[in-house]
C-alpha cells in the first residue's frame, strides 16, 4: 500500500489504460450513466450524420466546418471518459497490488481449537466461516479470522505497507487477523471469520476497483440539478431553430422589397449542437464522477479504505470528532513521576513498596514505577519468588494489584479500591492522601494509591503527556466550525485537566461502551453528523451508530465490520485527515461547479452574438471578444473541450485544503473559481480564434 502514495498522477501504465477505457467507455449505456454527457455523445452521433450527409454535396454547412464541430464534440466526450478513466485506473492499479496479496496456499484446517486437534490439509478457497485452521512459522494466514488460541508476531506488510511486524494473540482487541498476512513466529489458532468472496482484501479490491462505487447522496443531488440545467439548456437550443428561420425569412423579405440582395440566413443544426453543448455544464458533468473517485483514490493514498464514497462524502460534512484521549490525544503511554507519601510515613518507604508491588507488572506504568524508584533511592529488584511471594494480578473488578508475601499484603490501584480494601481490614483511608489524589487527578495525572495492609503509605502520580501540536490542530478543526471531544475512561477531574491541556471543546469522563452510544445518538438528534474511531469489539455499537467510522486494522473483526472505513496504520489520529479529505473532496467538487457554471456564461457571450449577427447586425456590438463569425462556434467548442483535460489535476489531486470556516472557503471559491472561471474562457476561447484562423 505505501507504493501509492509514492504513484505519480500520471503514471504511463495508467495513461495507456485510461486511453483504452475511454474509447471502451463509449458504449451508450456507460453514457446514459451521465445526462450532461449523454447530451453530448447523442450530440456528437447527429453532426457525424450530418458530415456524411455533406460529403453528398446538400449538406447545411461545409464538410470542412461540420467534420471540425463533429470530432470536437467526439474529444469532448473522450475527454470526458479519460478524466473517469485515470481515476478509476489508479484504483486498479491499487487493486493488482492488492490481489498480489490474495493467495489460494494450502490450509490446515483444525477439528477442534486446539493445536494438538486433528488436522486436514485444505485449499483456503474451500474454507467457511467458523471454520478453525493452523498457522505456523511461514504460513500465510488464508482468510479473515478472530485468533482463538496462541500468540504470534505477524508480517502485515502486504496489506498496511509496514515491514515492522504485529503482535496478534486470542482475546482482547488484537485478536483480529487478515487474509493475506504472514506468521513469522510460534503459532496462531484461527476461527474464520468470513466466506469465499466476503473477505477484507476482497472489499477492499472491490472498493478501491471503483466496481461497487454508489454515487453519494451530494453527487446524485447534483447530478440532479446538472440534468435539469440541461434540459433548460436544451429547451432554449431547440426553440432558436423555428425562431432563427422565421427571422432569417422576415429579414430577407425586407431585403427583396428593398430590392436588396436576400443575406440573411437561419442557424445550422450543426451550429445548434454546438451551441448546446458549449451551453450545459459539460466541465463538470465530465469530471463529476473522476471527482468522487479520486476522493476514495485519496483516502487509500493514506492507508484508509473507504468501504463507500458514501462515507467519504460524510467526513466531509462532519462538524463532531469523537477522540480516544489514549494514543490519539495523549502519547499513552502514563509514566510514574513522583511519590507523594501520607503523614507519618518516608518517601522511601512509598517507593519500597510501590516497586514491589509493581514487579510481577509487565505494563509501561508497572515498569516505570520500578524504574522511577530505582532511579530516585537507588533501590533494586529484590529476588522476593525466592521467599514465597504471590502476585496479585489487576482486574477489572479490584482495580488494583500487588503481591503477597512474608506476612503482608502490598497493593496498589485506584484510590476508590483501595479505601474499599483497607477499610475492610478495619484501616482508615487518609484525608491527606484523598486530598493528593484529587491535586493529582486536577493535574491531568492519574494517582495510584499504595497500600501495606491496612495502612495507606502514600500515593503514585501517573502523567500521560499530551501530543505536541495536537492543541493547534484542534484549533484549526474549531475554526472549521467541527467539536471536539475526548473519549477517555479516566474520572472527570483527570478528564478535565487533560481535555483543557489539549484544548478539546468537550468530554466525556469514564466512558463505557453505553455511555459512547448515547452520546453519539445525542449530537445526531440535534442535527450533527458524528466520526469516531474505535478498535475493541465494545466500540462496535458506536462505530455502527457514527456516520463515519473509522475502525483500526489491528482491532476486532467486529469492529471492522461495524465501520465504514478502516485505517491500514491503526493510527487513530487519522480520524483529522480523513475529515480533511472527505471536506478536500467537498471543496473540490464545489470549486469546479463553481468554475464550469463560470464558463457557460462566457461562452455564451462568445456564440450567441455571432450567431444572430447577420440577422440582427446589432448584436455585434456583444461580440466584444471581436470573434470571426466563421470561427467562433469552432472555437468555443475547442476550449469547451480542453478545459476538461486541464481541470483533470486538479480533479484527482483535489482543491488544495485550508482549514478555514465555510463562509471564508466559501467566498474564496467564488472569487478564484467563480471570475476565474468568467475570465479564463475570454482569453482561451480568443486565443484559439487566432489559432484556428492562421490555420
Amino acid at each position: 500500500m505505501s507504493s501509492a502514495k509514492a504513484r505519480p498522477l500520471f503514471d504511463l501504465p495508467i495513461v495507456k489504460r485510461a486511453i483504452v477505457d475511454s474509447f471502451t467507455k463509449l458504449n451508450p449505456r456507460h453514457q446514459l450513466r451521465n445526462p450532461v454527457m449523454f447530451v453530448v455523445f447523442l450530440g456528437s452521433i447527429l453532426t457525424t450524420g450530418l458530415y456524411v450527409h455533406a460529403l453528398t454535396g446538400q449538406g447545411e454547412a461545409k464538410p470542412s466546418f461540420i467534420l471540425g464541430v463533429t470530432l470536437w464534440l467526439w474529444f469532448t466526450v473522450l475527454f470526458a471518459n479519460f478524466a473517469e478513466a485515470m481515476a478509476e485506473g489508479r484504483g486498479k492499479a491499487q487493486a493488482d497490488t492488492l490481489r498480489k496479496a490474495r493467495r489460494d496456499t494450502p490450509a490446515k484446517k483444525l477439528s477442534a481449537p486446539s493445536r494438538d486437534a486433528q488436522q486436514s490439509s485444505v485449499s483456503a478457497a474451500t474454507l467457511r466461516k467458523g471454520d478453525l485452521v493452523l498457522c505456523e512459522p511461514g504460513d500465510y494466514i488464508p482468510a479473515d479470522g478472530e485468533v482463538a488460541d496462541g500468540v504470534a508476531s505477524v508480517d502485515e506488510s502486504a496489506i498496511t505497507g509496514e515491514s515492522a511486524p504485529v503482535i496478534r494473540e486470542s482475546g482482547g482487541d488484537r485478536s483480529s487477523v487478515t487474509g493475506g498476512t504472514r506468521v513469522l513466529s510460534d503459532w496462531l489458532v484461527i476461527r474464520i471469520g468470513v466466506n469465499p468472496g466476503e473477505a477484507f482484501l476482497d472489499r477492499m479490491i472491490s472498493m478501491v476497483e471503483g466496481a461497487k462505487r454508489q454515487k453519494t447522496p451530494n453527487e446524485i443531488a447534483l447530478n440532479i440539478l446538472l440534468a435539469g440545467f440541461t434540459i433548460v439548456c436544451l429547451l432554449a437550443v431547440v426553440t432558436l431553430m423555428p425562431y432563427s428561420i422565421y427571422a432569417a425569412n422576415s429579414v430577407n423579405v425586407a431585403l427583396i422589397a428593398a430590392s436588396q440582395p436576400a443575406t440573411a440566413a437561419p442557424v445550422t443544426t450543426t451550429i445548434l449542437v454546438a451551441l448546446l453543448v458549449c451551453l450545459i455544464p459539460t466541465t463538470i458533468g465530465g469530471l463529476l464522477s473522476a471527482i468522487g473517485i479520486a476522493g476514495m483514490d485519496r483516502m487509500i493514498q493514506k492507508n484508509v479504505i473507504a468501504m463507500s464514497g458514501r462515507a467519504v462524502e460524510a467526513a466531509g460534512d462532519v462538524d463532531v470528532l469523537l477522540l480516544d484521549k489514549t494514543g490519539t490525544i495523549t502519547l499513552g503511554n502514563r509514566q510514574a513521576v513522583a511519590f507523594h507519601p501520607s503523614n507519618g510515613t518516608h518517601e522511601r518507604d512509598v517507593a519500597d513498596a510501590a516497586q514491589l508491588s509493581s514487579l510481577a507488572d509487565e505494563t509501561p506504568e508497572g515498569r516505570s514505577v520500578v524504574v522511577l524508584a530505582k532511579e530516585k533511592y537507588g533501590i533494586r529488584d529484590r529476588q522476593i519468588h525466592e521467599m514465597g511471594a504471590h502476585f496479585v494480578p489487576f482486574t477489572a473488578q479490584t482495580r488494583m494489584s500487588g503481591v503477597n508475601f512474608d506476612h503482608r499484603m502490598i497493593r496498589k490501584g485506584a484510590a476508590a479500591a483501595i479505601e474499599a480494601h483497607v477499610q475492610s481490614l478495619g484501616g482508615e483511608f487518609p484525608a491527606e492522601v484523598q486530598a493528593t489524589v484529587e491535586a493529582i487527578s486536577r493535574q491531568g495525572g492519574t494517582p495510584l494509591v499504595v497500600a501495606d495492609g491496612p495502612k495507606v503509605l502514600g500515593t503514585i502520580e501517573l502523567k500521560d503527556i499530551v501530543k505536541g501540536g495536537i492543541k493547534e490542530r484542534f484549533a484549526e478543526l474549531r475554526a472549521m466550525g467541527i467539536k471536539t471531544v475526548m473519549i477517555t475512561g479516566d474520572n472527570p477531574l483527570t478528564a478535565a485537566a487533560i481535555a483543557a491541556e489539549a484544548g478539546v471543546d468537550d468530554f466525556l469522563a469514564q466512558a463505557t461502551p453505553e455511555a459512547k452510544l448515547k452520546l453519539i445518538r445525542d449530537y445526531q438528534a440535534g442535527g450533527r453528523l458524528v466520526a469516531m474511531t474505535g478498535d475493541g469489539t465494545y466500540d462496535a455499537p458506536a462505530l455502527a451508530q457514527a456516520d463515519v467510522a473509522v475502525a483500526m486494522n489491528t482491532g476486532t473483526q467486529a469492529a471492522k465490520e461495524a465501520g465504514n472505513m478502516v485505517d491500514l496504520d491503526s493510527n487513530p489520529t487519522k480520524l483529522i485527515e480523513v475529515v480533511e479529505t472527505g471536506k478536500q473532496l467537498l471543496m473540490t467538487r464545489g470549486s469546479l461547479t463553481t468554475f464550469s457554471i463560470a464558463n457557460d456564461v462566457s461562452k455564451y457571450f462568445a456564440i450567441i452574438p455571432v450567431m444572430f449577427a447577420s440577422t440582427y447586425p446589432v448584436l455585434g456590438k456583444l461580440n466584444i471578444m471581436h470573434l470571426s463569425p466563421g470561427t467562433a462556434v469552432l472555437s468555443a467548442l475547442i476550449f469547451n473541450a480542453l478545459i476538461i483535460i486541464a481541470l483533470i489535476p486538479i480533479a484527482l489531486r483535489g482543491v488544495k485544503y485550508r482549514p478555514k470556516p465555510a463562509s471564508v472557503l466559501l467566498w474564496n471559491n467564488i472569487l478564484v473559481y467563480g471570475i476565474g472561471g468568467l475570465i479564463i474562457p475570454f482569453i482561451g476561447i480568443k486565443a484559439i480564434d487566432l489559432l484556428v484562423n492562421l490555420v
